[in-house]
């Protein structure tokens, strides 16, 4: 890698994005690559919002789908603060969880609600479904409403000239993985690294799904770039 020019990390995700902002914190160019798009499912939601407790939201996407349709004064727990500001309304009683993780989301349903009830959960097709499984044969009965899905786009963009890749998603990882060559892959989440080895082409490196968590790996990759004959910790 050039020392004379901040290596390039392709990323679906626009350049003043959090996300983008993290990249650069480490030491990269964030390069927007939008490669897939959103289709609605047009489903309807399994039970009404009126009997339900709260909506459930995991990412800004879902938010986004289902903001309009939602009761003023519906309570909504979210997954991150970016989830809760697709909402764009100010007429909803929305909650986040100390840390942006499924695991933290599921921590604050029992803390709100400790004695259960009925949950709607928005989210994508291709969820890793851990609130599902978490609440199966407990009080807190969670009904998925599979509102959109993550489709490539068409025509399909070209990868640009970046030194790396950053996916986000299981999808993500399947679509970069024939593509990315000798180019560096990351893996945001478990379930992407997974998809990244199913697709025969390992992730370099791979991190929680918390933008701490992001810089660090991106920083890490770097210094070993720089200083080879150093061991990386990973």
């Amino acid at each position: 890698m050039s020392a004379a020019a901040p290596p390039r990390l392709a990323l679906a995700r626009p350049a003043h994005h959090p996300l983008a902002d993290i990249v650069r914190k480490a030491g990269w160019a964030p390069v927007p690559y939008s490669f897939t798009s959103l289709k609605l499912t047009g489903s309807r939601p399994p039970v009404s919002f009126e009997k339900t407790k709260a909506l459930l939201l995991l990412s800004p996407s879902g938010a986004k789908v289902v903001s309009s349709a939602l009761p003023a004064g519906m309570t909504c727990l979210v997954q991150g603060a970016g989830t809760a500001d697709a909402l764009e309304r100010e007429d909803l009683d929305v909650h986040l969880p100390a840390e942006a993780r499924a695991e933290a989301l599921w921590d604050l349903v029992q803390k709100r609600f400790p004695d259960g009830g009925d949950f709607l959960l928005a989210r994508g097709e291709r969820s890793r479904e851990y609130l599902e499984v978490a609440a199966r044969n407990s009080a807190w009965r969670i009904y998925p409403w599979i509102t959109h899905r993550e489709s490539p786009r068409v025509p399909f963009p070209p990868l640009p000239d970046v030194e790396g890749v950053l996916a986000l998603s299981p999808l993500q990882a399947e679509i970069l993985a024939p593509l990315a060559g000798k180019v560096l892959r990351f893996a945001w989440g478990e379930a992407t690294a997974e998809a990244f080895a199913r697709a025969g082409v390992p992730a370099d490196a791979r991190c929680e799904p918390k933008p701490s968590l992001l810089w660090a790996m991106l920083a890490q990759q770097l210094a070993s770039e720089e200083n080879p004959k150093e061991e990386s910790p990973c």
